[in-house]
């Protein structure tokens, strides 16, 4: 995906450096060097991240005859704020919790294909999400240790919701698959996280009767089969 590939750039020639760097001077003195025997410990996370919309289209053809495709033409950077808990489970393994607060929207444009007109909708979303992962971890090598996450995470958008043409329901639940770097520093431990998450569900809603009124309006809706979410979360973690 386009919008996966600028954040991932730079965290990996991030790591890359600070990792060269960390070789460079591997003599020096382990910052924390216990920091990672505790059987659990917490922490805290900022960041930000991008929402995007796949839309499966049906054909729909409209009374008055147009037929109308939906996409997310670009993205809008969001932010969010997690707490952590830490469980160790052996050298190489941990166990994440970090239930948080995510913030964003899309920028979605319609398009009628037969008769050329268009529209648009922006929808706002804030998301508390609880983030499962299992971590592995590799050796720490000086002051560096860059580890792979994979996990599940539920959401509920609490945002309210308005008569807009296109509306998404409250639950949603992803697949995440992530990798980062711990960089250990004298008084706290720096992780940063680059995070994609799948969604798994059709999270349109298809039953409009607040559009009863409008049926016009509900021709956006009956175009589409589905629409599946998903995210690029970019978090640095303070642990």
């Amino acid at each position: 995906m386009q919008l996966m590939r600028r954040p991932l750039t730079v965290l990996l020639l991030m790591i890359c450096c600070l990792s060269a760097e960390g070789q460079r001077r591997n003599d020096k003195v382990l910052n924390r060097p216990y920091a990672d025997n505790r059987a659990w410990h917490l922490g805290f996370g900022v960041g930000v991240q991008t929402l995007d919309l796949a839309f499966t289209h049906n054909g729909f053809t409209a009374p008055d005859g147009s037929t109308w495709f939906m996409e997310q033409p670009s993205f809008s950077p969001g932010f969010n704020v997690n707490f952590l808990i830490d469980f160790r489970l052996s050298n190489y393994f941990n166990l994440r919790l970090s239930p948080g607060m995510y913030f964003g929207n899309r920028e979605v444009k319609m398009v009628d294909t037969t008769l050329g007109g268009e529209d648009g909708q922006n929808i706002k979303s804030t998301f508390v999400a609880l983030p499962v992962d299992l971590r592995f971890s590799a050796i720490r090598y000086g002051n560096v240790k860059p580890y792979l996450t994979a996990g599940a995470m539920a959401v509920a958008d609490v945002a309210k919701k308005r008569d807009d043409y296109l509306r998404l329901k409250t639950f949603d639940a992803y697949l995440t698959i992530g990798f980062g770097c711990d960089f250990y520093l004298p008084y706290f431990k720096l992780s940063p996280e680059l995070k994609f998450c799948f969604g798994l569900s059709d999270i349109l809603q298809h039953k409009r009767p607040d559009l009863d009124e409008n049926p016009a309006a509900q021709k956006f809706t009956q175009s589409l089969s589905k629409a599946t979410s998903s995210m690029v979360i970019l978090t640095f973690y303070f642990e």
